[in-house]
């Protein structure tokens, strides 16, 4: 066992929410049918449509945010097609080149604050220019980006006219969708979502579930055969419903305001993240980028990180000058507000050390 006080490394060290717990203890011995042809399953789908406000989607459910890529992504693209993505995106950084191991090339760009911009787009798409070279097909977007920023309606709608316009497929990871959609920097709906992109999907993952994504694909032309590429991508699982049963309580569950689980956790989430940054902002520290989820990325140096990693857990993320880095923070549906009092107040400690000498 660790002798942190508290992790700040991820959003999944908890390991599923009571009620997604309790409803998966509900059924018992209940038989059920397989490979996501259950009832259940049939249900959360349902919830999710409602959710979107959109009826003719296709959705599938699997297990993580890796396959779930891996699988939307394949299923795409023909073998001489690419796809297009900024250089911190996750299917680029994170996921063992799941994607060029399919026979599919990465157009990188550095974008913006982890965002793509149509610039970055076209820059791309007029560099490929006939057969000699692979043809873009599909642009990759992530909200929350994997450096916590996000897209405003503006920013996606332009890149979604754009899309359109050039015969490119927009592909949302929604790992982390639920901060995404819930911070204050975020005027995007869930059904703005569902109708600008052609696939993207619902992260459960990190938002409370014990596994879970929910894939959704709004262009019809990408949901035939479906099913097949999850099989043979190795997600058709045959305790299916055991993902259903977890994303019902996510969308049936509603608080007083109306406000279901899924959201409620999101929101959580970056309420403790901004307490813990605007704490942080107070005591005179830089950020690498504006915290807008709950995936905050202070600037520390080297002397105080020292100090900070005997008490917590977090990742260093990137030098940015002489001495200085940027760390990585991350905060949970389960974090809880004594823990970020505590982090400030440790943090006072060791400024006030190296600041006095």
């Amino acid at each position: 066992m660790s002798k942190e006080k508290y992790s700040f490394k991820n959003d999944y060290s908890e390991l599923v929410h009571p009620k997604v717990l309790a409803k998966l203890g509900s059924i018992g011995d209940a038989q059920f049918d397989g490979y996501g042809l259950d009832i259940y399953t049939e249900e959360a789908k349902g919830l999710i449509r409602k959710k979107i406000n959109k009826d003719d989607v296709y959705v599938h459910l699997v297990s993580g945010g890796t396959q779930a890529n891996l699988i939307v992504l394949s299923s795409i693209l023909r073998p001489h097609e690419a796809v297009i993505s900024c250089e911190t995106a996750h299917i680029f950084t994170h996921e063992t080149g799941a994607i060029e191991a399919t026979g599919h090339k990465i157009c990188i760009v550095p974008g913006v604050d982890g965002k793509l911009t149509v610039e970055d787009i076209d820059g791309v798409v007029k560099s490929h220019r006939d057969e000699h070279m692979v043809k873009p097909k599909v642009v990759f977007v992530s909200l929350s980006t994997e450096v916590g920023s996000v897209y405003t309606n503006e920013e996606l709608t332009t890149i979604s006219n754009y899309c359109s316009e050039h015969a490119l497929y927009l592909y949302l990871d929604g790992a982390r969708l639920g901060a995404g959609l819930a911070s204050h920097a975020c005027d995007l709906t869930y059904p703005d979502i569902a109708r600008l992109t052609d696939a993207f999907y619902i992260g459960g993952t990190k938002n409370g579930l014990l596994c879970g994504e929910a894939i959704v694909i709004s262009n019809r032309d990408l949901q035939e055969d479906f099913r097949y590429h999850v099989k043979q991508k190795g997600g058709l699982l045959a305790k299916g419903a055991s993902l259903g049963l977890q994303f019902i309580p996510m969308f049936d569950e509603k608080d007083q305001e109306g406000e279901d689980l899924y959201d409620q956790l999101a929101r959580s989430a970056n309420h403790v993240a901004m307490k813990l940054a605007d704490g942080i902002k107070s005591l005179g520290y830089e950020f690498y980028t504006e915290p807008e989820t709950n995936q905050i990325f202070p600037i520390f140096s080297f002397e105080i990180l020292k100090e900070l990693h005997e008490l917590y857990g977090f990742y260093d993320w990137a030098e940015v000058g002489e001495g200085k880095m940027a760390v990585r923070l991350v905060t949970s549906w389960a974090t809880p507000e004594e823990i970020v009092d505590e982090f400030l107040k440790d943090l006072v400690i060791i400024s006030n050390h190296f600041f006095s000498k």
